[in-house]
């Protein structure tokens, strides 16, 4: 029978000796998981900026001037180009976001042939495009869609200072249609909004208590955007971060957890914890749709400097080229600063 979170429970896991938080979360990560590999994700953003929504944090709010050019739906070619690339470098895992509300009934066509397109190249498809309605989380799925990504962002009670223009039962209700529909659940949360530790021990709540958890919880670290209204938030303090990695592990033994946005301010240090901490999932390459992300060399470097290695792919077409390739660049990555000790 799943385990039925309180927020006293959750506070609690918060409240612990951080040493001690780390090590229950490496040892339920060990019961489910190798804590040698990670799972590797592209992001391509197929729509970019003018989103209707009023999410504080976000750049591509069209009510929001941070200098982000617009841009029409990709081509079905050049997002395929795009994933090409992505698998060539070793991702598993291709994820497409919309900035949209919710995708409008003309793009379904177009959206469902870049799902077809990039399962055939044997790699996981994922795509956040807003709210869906059933019908159109049926067509995803018949597609051949396996996850769909849909931040709760934050806990009910705070989500109203960050968002009023989707409610959190939107939010929820579709989660629900993804589910119904045969598509894996990607859902997951920001911190830095201003939100306090039982927010986020609220929002782990709400996932964890999902009639079936997500498969990919992504936690974020807010990226500050100069034009947003929250660039002149507060740093996050790492140790903080580290602790909501660790509590969504503990809470959410069986879930990838991915360690998502806000890498690039992150120290080498800082990462190596969240993977101690049971982070198994990261965005693999120069941008998270409209924001910077460590370059491939690095994370390869950092892979090699921790032991780590790519999750190899759950597809069933292909060979897992993509694991291959990442591996090579492991073993061929080199700099004057790290011993190549495969020589």
């Amino acid at each position: 029978m799943a385990t039925r979170w309180t927020l006293s429970q959750a506070q609690a896991l918060f409240e612990k000796p951080f040493l001690e938080l780390m090590f229950e979360a490496q040892q339920i990560h060990r019961q489910h998981f190798d804590p040698r590999q990670v799972q590797v994700s592209t992001l391509l953003s197929i729509k970019t900026g003018a989103c209707p929504e009023d999410c504080k944090y976000c750049p591509q709010s069209a009510r929001y001037k941070t200098g982000l050019e617009s841009e029409r739906l990709m081509e079905v070619e050049e997002v395929l180009s795009s994933a090409r690339k992505a698998k060539a470098a070793g991702s598993g895992r291709f994820c497409m976001g919309a900035a949209w509300k919710n995708p409008h009934e003309r793009d379904m066509p177009y959206l469902e042939k870049m799902v077809q397109g990039v399962k055939a190249m044997g790699m996981e498809t994922c795509m956040t495009l807003g709210s869906l309605s059933q019908q159109q989380a049926q067509r995803l799925a018949h597609a051949g869609l396996d996850y769909y990504n849909h931040n709760l962002d934050t806990s009910p009670e705070f989500y109203g200072s960050i968002i009023t223009t989707r409610s959190y039962q939107e939010r929820l209700d579709t989660l629900g249609e993804v589910r119904e529909a045969g598509i894996k659940v990607c859902s997951g949360g920001i911190v830095g909004l201003g939100e306090t530790v039982q927010d986020r021990a609220g929002l782990l709540v709400q996932l964890a208590n999902l009639p079936e958890p997500p498969e990919s919880v992504p936690i974020n670290m807010l990226v500050k955007v100069k034009g947003t209204p929250m660039a002149d938030n507060d740093d996050v303090d790492p140790f903080d971060f580290v602790r909501t990695i660790a509590v969504a592990r503990i809470m959410m033994p069986k879930s990838h957890v991915r360690l998502s946005a806000g890498r690039e301010q992150m120290s080498e240090q800082t990462q190596a914890m969240c993977f101690m901490a049971g982070a198994n999932s990261i965005f693999y390459g120069c941008k998270l749709l409209t924001t910077p992300n460590p370059e491939e060399d690095k994370d390869l470097l950092l892979f090699r400097k921790l032991g780590l290695n790519p999750q190899h792919g759950t597809t069933q077409s292909g060979d897992n080229a993509q694991q291959q390739a990442l591996a090579a660049q492991l073993l061929s990555a080199d700099t004057e600063q790290f011993y190549n000790a495969a020589l």
